[in-house]
């Protein structure tokens, strides 16, 4: 009897050890990645202010950042971000220790080992609402990169990882930035919207990302930073067709603060219903608007006109992109903006410092993220 039983013990251990998904096998359980940083990595979502090259592998998209000279400091060259060098994405994730850049979810190459430290959803162009970037051709909105995540990404990692989404997200960084497009090439462009309302636009578009939010969180997401939309009437594309007040122009700026406004409140309130969460708001309006205003005790010397030579609609551009192959001025880094709408590398490593480490509640709401990716959930 005792021998039955002992073998009956040995044998329900071993079965123990053959468990699939067992997270003593789990290999993210730790915190900490192979560089000694508190994230295992990033998972990106939003417009082109985070993408990190999705749009180069999209037929007939418009929006695309491929060519010089976009890249022209970024030691790959032009990849498809849109600035001169690296975007904040880049940089959090140098903050963060990451043992490499996160490759961009469209691309092939894309899989397998590659997708363990995170991976990009983001397209440029694209917006929150699903008609947003319509007009840029073929871009990936905020639902179908949220989709991707889920049902191609997740799945892989979860082979990769040896463990279940809820074991792993909480050691992920989810970023999102988006909104500023559904403003800019949603809301102000078309007719169908002259019997809405900016507030109620807004808040329709404030609920839609708060059931994105919670759906990343019903798939294991557990630390979120969202990104505020930037001061959108500050942009040389809108400044050069619009008149401004104190160099902007105000009912652009308006949107965005009223946008802004709604994602700070979101953070609060979105705690409660996704238990075990950790929000960062990233008052990036805030950061480039105190620029704007006083360029050079920020170490600005240009903050209304393009790095790079812009082609325009008559030339067959659209007032925001590069022009490709065209002239860039010598000192990108005293620039704040590198084409008619994106900020420089420059703007980009304050944005990112300051998401990390500031601690005025008005640039970090309710903690920075060094804190944040600290703490135990």
């Amino acid at each position: 009897m005792a021998a039955t039983s002992s073998r009956l013990f040995f044998l329900a251990l071993s079965l123990l050890a053959c468990f699939p998904f067992c997270s003593c096998h789990c290999s993210s359980l730790s915190n900490k990645n192979a560089e000694g940083g508190m994230m295992k990595g990033m998972f990106v979502f939003g417009s082109s202010l985070v993408d990190n090259g999705n749009n180069n592998f999209l037929p007939n998209s418009l929006a695309r950042a491929d060519y010089l000279p976009y890249g022209i400091d970024f030691p790959l060259g032009p990849s498809g971000r849109f600035t001169n060098g690296r975007n904040v994405i880049d940089l959090l994730g140098g903050h963060l220790k990451l043992p490499s850049l996160i490759p961009a979810f469209a691309d092939p190459k894309t899989r397998g080992s590659k997708i363990v430290h995170g991976v990009n959803f983001a397209s440029g162009a694209s917006g929150i609402l699903d008609d947003t970037g319509s007009l840029a051709g073929h871009v990936i909105n905020m639902n179908q990169q949220i989709r991707n995540f889920e049902e191609i990404t997740l799945p892989e990692l979860e082979t990769q990882l040896g463990c279940r989404s809820p074991q792993s997200l909480p050691n992920y960084l989810f970023v999102v930035g988006t909104g500023g497009n559904d403003y800019s090439f949603n809301y102000f462009l078309r007719s169908s919207n002259q019997n809405v309302s900016l507030e109620m636009f807004t808040a329709n578009l404030t609920a839609s990302l708060s059931r994105q939010l919670k759906k990343l969180h019903s798939l294991g997401a557990r630390k979120f930073v969202v990104m505020s939309v930037n001061p959108l009437g500050c942009s040389p594309v809108v400044r050069m067709n619009r008149p401004t007040h104190n160099g902007c122009v105000q009912n652009m700026n308006w949107a965005a603060q009223l946008f802004n406004s709604h994602l700070k409140s979101l953070v609060d309130v979105i705690r409660a219903e996704m238990p075990g969460s950790s929000l960062v708001f990233v008052n990036s309006y805030k950061i480039i608007r105190d620029i704007i205003k006083n360029p050079i005790s920020k170490g600005f010397n240009d903050s209304s006109t393009t790095c790079c030579e812009v082609a325009s609609i008559s030339e067959g551009g659209n007032g925001i992109l590069c022009k490709r192959g065209g002239e860039v001025c010598a000192n990108r880094s005293s620039h704040v903006y590198f084409d008619g709408l994106h900020p420089t590398e420059a703007v980009n490593v304050q944005i990112a410092t300051k998401a990390y480490v500031s601690s005025l509640k008005t640039e970090v709401y309710p903690t920075n993220i060094a804190r944040m990716t600290k703490s135990k959930i």
